[in-house]
C-alpha cells in the first residue's frame, strides 16, 4: 500500500485550453530557451512559434492512446506550455466509462495533492508581508503544538503507545519541507494508521464536518514519527499550513485561496467542494480490475470518491482541491513567470526561487531534493527521463502530475484520475515533452 501510494503522490518518486489571463512580460524569466518576446496572455499558438516540433508533438497523441488501448487509463488530458504559449492542449478517452462520457479539457478532477503547493504559496505571500517567519516554531501560531513528543513504543494489541518529549520544536520551515515529523495514515503503515484512525485523523480526501482547527489540534496532540529536520517524512504537513494560513490572515482558507490566488490567476474552477452546477463536469475516478477492466473507483474505508461533491467544513491545505487543467496551468504560469500573473504580483521572483530551492540538505526524496512545497529534480534525475536539473514538480493521489522547468520555459501537466496507477505513461509522458524541443 505504501509503495503504491508513493507512486501516485510522489512524481518520480510518487494538462488544454485558451486561457484570456494576463501574464507580465516582465516576469523575470530565468530561462532562456525559445525565441521571441515572452506574450502577454497565456494563448495557444503553432508549435514552431515555440521553437517546437509538431509532428514529434504527434509521438504524444500515440503514447496517451497506447495507454487508453491497454486499458492502463480511462482518458488522460495533456498540457504544455512553453515561453507562455500553449503548444500542447488534448484530451483522449472517457471521463467516464460507463457513460462513454467522452473526456474534455475542460473536466473538473481531484487534484488531491497538488493543493499543496497552492497552500505553500500562501504561506509564503503572509511570509513576505511579514506575519511570521520561516524559522518562527509553528507553536506561537497554533499553541496546540508546544512541547512536541516523538513516538517511543507501539502496542499493536491494543493500539497504546509511549512517547518521549521532541528534541525541539516544529517550526514553518519543517512543515513546508516535509520533515516535522506528521505523518499520513495511509502511507505510514502501522502504527500510525491506528494512531491517526483513532483520533479521527484523515487524509485530507473527506468530506468531514470537523473544522481544520479542530483537525489539527487534535493532530498537534499525536506522536511525531521523528525528530523535527531529522527526516523527510510526506504526511499532514500542508494541512498543519493551512491552518497557519487562516491563523496569521484571519480568513478561512477557502476564502483566503478565492480572494488572492484564485481570483487574480482567473482559476474559475478551483473548489474545495464543488458548486452543484459543475458537478457533472467532474471526472469519474476510475480503478483497474481483473483481466485489465476499467471500473468505477467508490472509495474505501473513509473516504469517498465523490467527496467534492458531498460538502463539508474540513479544508485540507495538503489534499482538499478540484481544479481543470487550464487553472492549475495558470498557477504553474504565475511561477514561471515569477511571481506574476494576470497584471498582478502574488510573489516576488525571489520568494519563488526560494520555494524552488533544496531545503533539506543531504536529506532526498527518491534522488531529489525538496524546496519549500516542491520536489525539486537532481542531476541523476535529469539523466533518467531528461527533465532538467532544478525544474520542480508534484502530483496527486488520483493520478495527476505536473512540472515547471524554468531554464526550458515549459510547464508540463498530465492529468488522469485513478485509484491506483498502473501505467508507465506518466514517465513516457515526461520523456516525450523534452525530446520535441527544436533548439
Amino acid at each position: 500500500m505504501k509503495s503504491s501510494f508513493l507512486s501516485l503522490v510522489l512524481v518520480g518518486c510518487t494538462i488544454f485550453f485558451s486561457c484570456s489571463s494576463s501574464l507580465s512580460t516582465s516576469g523575470n524569466h530565468r530561462g532562456t530557451a525559445g525565441s521571441g518576446t515572452i506574450p502577454s496572455t497565456l494563448q495557444a499558438t503553432s508549435p514552431s512559434a515555440a521553437n517546437v516540433s509538431e509532428e514529434r508533438l504527434q509521438r504524444i497523441d500515440n503514447i496517451i492512446q497506447q495507454a487508453i488501448e491497454k486499458r492502463e487509463v480511462a482518458g488522460a488530458i495533456g498540457f504544455i506550455a512553453r515561453n507562455g504559449k500553449i503548444v500542447y492542449n488534448k484530451s483522449f478517452g472517457h471521463a467516464d466509462i460507463p457513460t462513454q462520457t467522452a473526456l474534455k479539457t475542460d473536466h473538473i478532477f481531484r487534484i488531491a495533492s497538488q493543493t499543496k503547493a497552492i497552500t505553500s504559496v500562501a504561506v509564503m505571500m503572509l511570509f513576505e508581508e511579514g506575519k511570521f517567519l520561516l524559522d518562527d516554531r509553528i507553536s506561537k501560531y497554533i499553541p496546540a503544538f508546544a512541547k512536541p513528543q516523538v513516538l517511543d513504543q507501539y502496542n499493536a494489541a491494543d493500539t497504546t503507545f509511549t512517547t518521549k518529549p521532541a528534541k525541539r520544536e516544529i517550526t514553518i520551515r519543517d512543515l513546508l519541507t516535509h520533515t516535522a515529523g506528521l505523518q499520513y495514515a495511509v502511507i505510514g503503515g502501522e502504527p500510525w494508521t491506528a494512531i491517526y484512525s483513532k483520533a479521527k485523523i484523515y487524509a485530507g480526501f473527506e468530506a468531514s464536518s470537523d473544522s481544520l482547527s479542530w483537525s489539527v489540534d487534535r493532530l498537534a496532540k499525536l506522536p511525531l514519527a521523528h525528530n523535527p529536520g531529522e527526516k523527510f517524512t510526506y504526511g499532514l504537513s500542508t494541512d498543519v499550513l493551512g491552518r497557519l494560513v487562516e491563523v496569521a490572515s484571519g480568513l478561512p482558507l477557502d476564502r483566503f485561496f478565492e480572494e488572492r490566488i484564485f481570483k487574480p490567476l482567473g482559476m474559475t474552477d478551483t473548489y474545495f467542494y464543488l458548486p452543484q452546477e459543475k458537478h457533472s463536469r467532474l471526472v469519474t475516478v476510475h480503478r483497474q480490475g481483473a483481466n485489465r477492466t476499467l471500473t468505477t473507483y467508490e472509495g474505501t474505508g473513509s473516504v469517498s470518491a465523490d467527496y467534492p461533491k458531498r460538502g463539508g467544513v474540513y479544508l485540507s491545505g495538503g489534499a482538499g482541491l478540484s481544479s481543470t487543467i487550464s487553472d492549475y496551468a495558470a498557477f504553474l504560469q504565475m511561477l514561471l513567470n515569477g511571481g506574476t500573473y494576470n497584471g498582478t504580483r502574488l510573489l516576488s521572483r525571489r520568494s519563488v526561487e526560494l520555494m524552488t530551492s533544496n531545503h533539506i540538505g543531504d536529506l532526498f526524496v527518491g534522488s531529489d531534493k525538496f524546496g519549500l512545497g516542491f520536489q525539486v529534480t537532481t542531476k541523476q534525475t535529469e539523466l533518467k527521463l531528461g527533465m532538467t536539473e532544478g525544474a520542480y514538480k508534484w502530483g496527486g493521489y488520483f493520478g495527476t502530475t505536473y512540472w515547471v522547468d524554468p531554464k526550458e520555459n515549459i510547464i508540463a501537466l498530465l492529468y488522469t484520475q485513478h485509484s491506483s496507477l498502473r501505467s508507465d505513461v506518466q514517465d513516457k509522458f515526461t520523456a516525450s515533452v523534452y525530446q520535441v524541443l527544436n533548439d
